[in-house]
């Protein structure tokens, strides 16, 4: 007992030690905080609107049938490429054929009595002027040949419509492009006005975006901007706006704006997700910093500025910014150092040590 009453002491010694070690240790390296900081530069300064929307062809035609009937072949499948004039859908139906074929068979009999009138009406002018014949043979000769030439002019309008008729045996592609929709096969039966198929023109596309209503009056044609697409997120496409729909939507209050790639671009399709920043003000020589850097207190805005290694909570005033930065219109001046990313646990005074910025993991 006695032996433990010495040892008491010097126990009570190490812990007195290592509580002040401790504390030390908290107060020094306890107020030090690792911060990636920037420098403040002058720079340009390029505002922009962000809208997203979708891929569309600028040439897309929906085909259907003009009538009924059965399917007899199909000249082209989904997905395969089209000429103008080929024959996607061809129907199967007797009577449209055997119409045209009397009416051409009509047309050429009719050329023939036109044929006969002709002639016989110049016989009679050169026997009227021989006094071979009356007046009156005259001008029955030449009310035949008016009669007969109307009448080859009603049979070729026959003609015509029946030729018409047939066509409609046939949904044709109206331009080259890619079938990208052909929902039917042979021996089915489609009903008038149904649409089979439809083409779509690979050449040239354009990107449909839905802008806020309150953007729209900083946008006009002509103002480029960029596009980002989902499925390629490592390219960026130059395009430049072509038109804007002067139509606001009453429920998403956005208007629809159109705009064309600048180059041709592959691998696109109809119906792709994109994103654009439509460029609408370009200002160089603003004083800019990280929009991460800016935070607000009490409807005040600061950002952490590192002064001799010591973290000072600055005021400022912004003015525009873009995606990444913020211009800063007082507060700051240019080579002034600020934290990139503000935490809630800084004070006032704390020791900052710069650090190199994280690398973001592929």
């Amino acid at each position: 007992m006695q032996n433990l009453q010495k040892m008491l002491p010097r126990y009570s010694i190490a812990l007195g030690v290592v509580l002040a070690v401790t504390v030390g240790y908290l107060l020094t390296r306890g107020n030090t905080v690792n911060v990636e900081a920037s420098r403040v530069t002058r720079s340009e300064l390029v505002e922009a609107v962000y809208a997203t929307g979708y891929i569309e062809a600028e040439n897309v035609a929906s085909l259907s049938t003009e009538i009924s009937g059965k399917v007899r072949s199909v000249g082209a499948l989904e997905g395969q490429k089209v000429r103008k004039g080929q024959v996607i859908i061809e129907f199967d139906s007797v009577q449209p054929r055997l119409e045209f074929e009397e009416a051409r068979a009509a047309v050429a009999e009719q050329q023939a009595v036109a044929r006969d009138n002709s002639l016989k009406l110049e016989r009679n002018r050169r026997l009227f002027k021989e006094g071979a014949i009356s007046r009156q043979q005259l001008e029955e000769a030449e009310r035949n040949n008016v009669q007969s030439d109307e009448m080859l002019n009603q049979r070729k309008l026959q003609q015509r419509s029946r030729e018409d008729d047939l066509g409609k045996l046939v949904v044709t592609a109206p331009f080259d492009g890619i079938l990208t929709l052909q929902n039917v096969k042979a021996g089915d039966y489609v009903n008038a006005n149904a649409v089979v198929a439809s083409v779509t023109d690979t050449s040239g596309y354009l990107v449909t975006v839905e802008v806020d209503e309150l953007d729209v009056p900083r946008l006009r044609t002509g103002l480029p901007a960029v596009i980002a697409l989902d499925a390629m997120p490592e390219k960026r496409f130059n395009s430049t706006v072509t038109r804007i729909v002067p139509q606001t939507d009453r429920v998403t209050k956005t208007s629809r704006v159109y705009l064309r790639f600048d180059q041709p671009v592959t691998a696109v399709q109809a119906g792709m997700t994109a994103t654009a920043n439509i460029i609408y003000n370009t200002r160089k020589g603003a004083l800019l910093v990280r929009k991460s850097s800016v935070f607000q207190e009490e409807r005040k805005e600061y950002v952490w500025k590192v002064d001799s290694g010591k973290l000072r909570k600055q005021p400022v005033r912004t003015g525009d910014s873009d995606l990444t930065y913020v211009e800063v219109v007082g507060g700051l001046k240019p080579g002034d150092r600020v934290v990139v990313s503000p935490e809630e646990r800084f004070r006032d005074g704390m020791d900052a040590r710069l650090v190199a910025a994280r690398k973001s993991k592929s």
